[in-house]
């Protein structure tokens, strides 16, 4: 009778143990939490998105990707399934670094910008992703870059991407518009230089360079100024944020001259611009006002100078509070605030995020 017991027990752990290991395969099999293989409630998102497009990227740098389990994670995002995008997403972190590049890349290497709110690993890696768009060599420097990173860096490159992946379509045949999850922007109108004009029909031109004149002489009302409206907006996370809206304010002020004398980028009001960490906002913290919008070249000179305050007004506390919190400003342009929605839909705005200057 003893030895029945014993033999009981003995085949009750062996068939345990048989289905716990079950339950560890199905969960590597299907990447699905152990608790869940275990329980048999294992299930799947659907539709899986086609993403052979990830083989065609230089970032991939023929390297085997893991195309289902990439499928599988999107879905799952698409599907708000925490539990699944945990489980697949340390696994792909864990054993699929190049799928973990493929799908980042897919994302950043189609954006203008990886947007204000993206981590600074993100931020730092989308610009390895842009330039390995179009040269195979940087494209193997960005996948390297990832392989090589800790686990806490691959996870915010990963969750960013994501986050643009489970906003696009749904079915394979809308992965294109997925992938390129940005509108091209209408091309930069370049002015022509009316200087060029006058020397091709054979007018002596002569330029303040010409006279040599030195730094005391102030060129600001040479060039097209601006007026500013200070105002806020919410970041994508829903953090408040401090904003300059430019109008223009004298003759030649408008979309082309900023477009030619800036890289700021066209912007449809979604998400936000690209930092420019050359242009400053200066403010004045001893009256709380603001003195000008200006760029300064590497050797931290102005050399361009958009806006400058005519006269000294304090800013609201709320604003001034605000700015020196976020110590950036958003900047759109040339546009009235009651305007800003038909500027942007006629692809005619401008914006960038501006360090503030206090001083």
């Amino acid at each position: 009778m003893g030895n029945r017991c014993t033999l009981r027990w003995e085949n009750a752990v062996v068939k345990s143990h048989g289905k716990k290991q079950r339950a560890r395969q199905k969960s590597r099999r299907t990447g699905a939490a152990y608790a869940s293989a275990a329980a048999g409630t294992t299930h799947e998102h659907t539709p899986l998105p086609d993403m052979a497009v990830l083989e065609k990227l230089p970032h991939a740098a023929g390297r085997e990707l893991d195309l289902d389990l990439a499928a599988r994670l999107v879905a799952a995002c698409r599907g708000r399934c925490q539990p699944c995008q945990r489980t697949l997403a340390g696994k792909l972190r864990a054993e699929q670094r190049p799928t973990l590049a493929a799908l980042a890349a897919a994302i950043y290497a189609t954006l203008p910008s990886p947007g204000f709110v993206a981590s600074p690993t993100t931020q730092e890696w989308a610009r390895l992703a842009r330039a390995g768009k179009t040269d195979a060599a940087v494209a193997a420097e960005a996948l390297a870059a990832v392989e090589t990173m800790d686990d806490a860096a691959a996870s915010d490159l990963l969750e960013d991407a994501l986050d643009h992946w489970a906003m696009g379509g749904a079915s394979a045949e809308e992965i294109a518009d997925m992938v390129t999850v940005v509108p091209e922007a209408p091309p930069r109108q370049q002015s022509a230089n009316p200087m060029d004009a006058c020397r091709e029909a054979g007018i002596k031109v002569v330029t303040l360079d010409d006279l040599d004149l030195g730094d005391d002489v102030d060129t600001y009302h040479l060039q097209p100024n601006y007026g500013v409206y200070v105002g806020a907006t919410n970041t994508p996370d829903g953090q408040d944020f401090p904003m300059l809206t430019l109008y223009p304010e004298t003759e030649g002020a408008g979309i082309e001259d900023l477009e030619r004398r800036t890289d700021w980028e066209h912007w449809g009001l979604h998400g936000m611009p690209d930092m420019g960490p050359r242009w400053r906002l200066r403010a004045r913290i001893g009256d709380r006002s603001l003195q000008g919008l200006v760029h300064v070249d590497a050797d931290g000179r102005d050399d361009i100078e958009l806006w400058r305050a005519s006269e000294t007004v304090s800013m609201p506390d709320a604003w001034w509070d605000l700015l020196d919190r976020a110590q950036h400003v958003l900047i759109v342009g040339p546009t009235d605030p009651e305007a800003l929605q038909d500027t942007a839909d006629e692809g005619k705005l401008l914006a960038v995020v501006a360090r503030v200057a206090f001083v």
